[in-house]
């Protein structure tokens, strides 16, 4: 059991029999009554954010999570498949399953997936990622004082803004975390 002193942003917790992660908490000692604690859990199944108030001293389960390094193998439109890189099982995910991370995963990365009483609910992917341009406008000359940039479609199918020296075929340094681009790889 976690008791609320033991909150912090990422933890994992078990709230109302679904695994919670902890993305925002306070500690509120107010000058009459019982401190409590105020925190903003998000459900590791249905990414659904929650504004919970906990009193000090509360505590809560442990979720019974595993996290497996997969293998990404291939996607048929609508499921994607992932290989357990140790006893070589396969797992199905739906596209709502994986969320966002289906923007940053090519065919043989790994990734690691959480498991909540067996059954898979988030999949992580690297903070960095490198992927491809597939598509994007051709170099532009000139105007380059605005510090602007154009749009580009990397292999998975994510649109950025890049700078305008990018071509396409360019391998380019991703953050999956804001979707942003960092660099250009050599």
């Amino acid at each position: 059991m976690y008791v609320t002193t033991d909150f912090r942003k990422g933890l994992k917790i078990e709230y109302n029999g679904k695994p919670y992660v902890i993305s925002d908490f306070q500690h509120v000692n107010p000058g009459k009554g019982a401190a409590f604690v105020r925190t903003k859990l998000k459900n590791l199944e249905t990414a659904q954010v929650l504004e919970v108030t906990f009193k000090s001293g509360d505590k809560v389960p442990i979720p019974d999570l595993e996290t497996k390094e997969m293998q990404y193998l291939y996607s048929d439109g609508t499921n994607f498949t992932f290989m357990d890189m140790v006893h070589f099982d396969q797992v199905e995910l739906t596209n709502k399953d994986i969320g966002d991370a289906k923007n940053f995963i090519i065919e043989n990365s790994v990734v690691k997936v959480t498991f909540f009483q067996g059954k898979p609910v988030t999949v992580e992917v690297d903070n960095f990622v490198e992927l491809v341009v597939s598509e994007t406008q051709p170099n532009i000359k000139g105007d380059t004082s605005s510090g602007g940039g154009k749009p580009a479609t990397m292999e998975t199918g994510l649109t950025i803004t890049v700078p305008f020296h990018i071509n396409e075929g360019d391998k380019l340094k991703i953050d999956s975390r804001t979707s942003t681009y960092v660099e250009k790889v050599k």
